[in-house]
């Protein structure tokens, strides 16, 4: 039957008109939203904006950092967790194997774990096996954090902050992290800003590279960037005289002046040197004199010559 809403699938039609129940709905509708805002205090408004504008020019650049692609790493046996501790790499912790035999060695590493403030841990040999991945600790392990890496800008705000002129070093291609620490020690011992070496293809800050600089990690930066030669371009742009050590370069040490003004020095590694792009963006190629036909040097022994030179020079 037509209207008959009790009828099987029929549907009730709801009017237009108002519903029992609507009438505080109605009156809340008509009632206002009281006074309108401020024009600075509406965000969509143009006036907010303006008085909320932040000054770009005037915060201060953040420091960015870059940590290790691990979070801690292991220095296995007794000689090298001795040399470690004696150097002042900075260790975490000391493990220590049940039942390991006590000698001058151990006792040496318990005194300067008690000197240093270190902790001092004993586990089982199984473990410390697990934890240093079977490496032959004899008994005694020490832990180090990862390393965290400088921003490459940093460096030139060191020297800024020192008002000195800058002074970087920079490695290409030096996979050996023995010849990367011994280039940051001579860095930090002949007045250098910091250490710039790439992400990929490089020696990182390990624990033979911590052993190596002999502490001195500890007191210069060391930088990573992704792309070497798009960084020394930067450093250029920034005013600095990019330099790189190469047996074939067209000034020879002595004849370049290494004291006028900031100064970036590239070192390639022993067996290829430096690569086509980073020969091609540095400013000059310098040659070390060499006798005997000795063809070249290892990184960390050219680098050392050649920041002696620099110290010289600025002297």
């Amino acid at each position: 039957m037509p209207g008959n809403s009790q009828r099987k699938g029929s549907i009730r039609k709801s009017g237009k008109g108002a519903t029992i129940g609507t009438g505080g709905k109605v009156r809340r509708g008509l009632e206002g939203r009281g006074p309108t805002p401020k024009a600075k205090e509406r965000p969509h408004h143009q006036a907010y904006k303006s008085a909320h504008k932040v000054d770009k020019s005037a915060a201060a650049r953040p420091k960015r950092r870059r940590t290790g692609s691990t979070d801690v790493e292991w220095i296995a046996g007794r000689n090298s967790v001795v040399e470690a501790l004696r150097e002042g790499v900075p260790v975490t912790a000391v493990y220590v194997a049940e039942g390991a035999e006590r000698d001058n060695r151990l006792r040496e590493a318990f005194k300067l774990c008690a000197d240093g403030g270190v902790n001092l841990l004993e586990v089982g040999r199984g473990e410390l096996d697990r934890m240093t991945s079977g490496a032959v600790h004899q008994g005694l392990a020490a832990r180090i954090p990862s390393y965290e890496y400088a921003h490459p800008d940093d460096l030139l705000d060191r020297a800024e902050e020192m008002r000195e002129k800058p002074l970087i070093v920079a490695l290409d291609q030096v996979t050996d992290p023995r010849n990367l620490g011994a280039v940051i020690r001579s860095a930090a011992g002949f007045g250098a800003h910091g250490v710039l070496i790439p992400e990929r293809r490089a020696a990182g800050m390990t624990a033979s590279a911590w052993k190596t600089s002999a502490g001195a990690a500890a007191r210069i930066p060391v930088a990573q960037t992704v792309n070497l030669t798009r960084q020394l371009k930067a450093y250029q742009e920034a005013g600095c005289m990019v330099i790189g050590l190469a047996a074939d370069g067209e000034v020879s040490l002595p004849a370049l002046d290494l004291g006028d003004g900031p100064l970036v020095m590239v070192v390639g590694s022993e067996g290829n040197g430096l690569s086509r792009l980073v020969a091609e963006t540095c400013d000059q190629l310098v040659s070390i004199p060499m006798a005997n036909q000795v063809e070249s040097l290892n990184a960390g022994v050219a680098a050392s010559v050649v920041l002696y030179a620099i110290a010289q020079a600025r002297a």
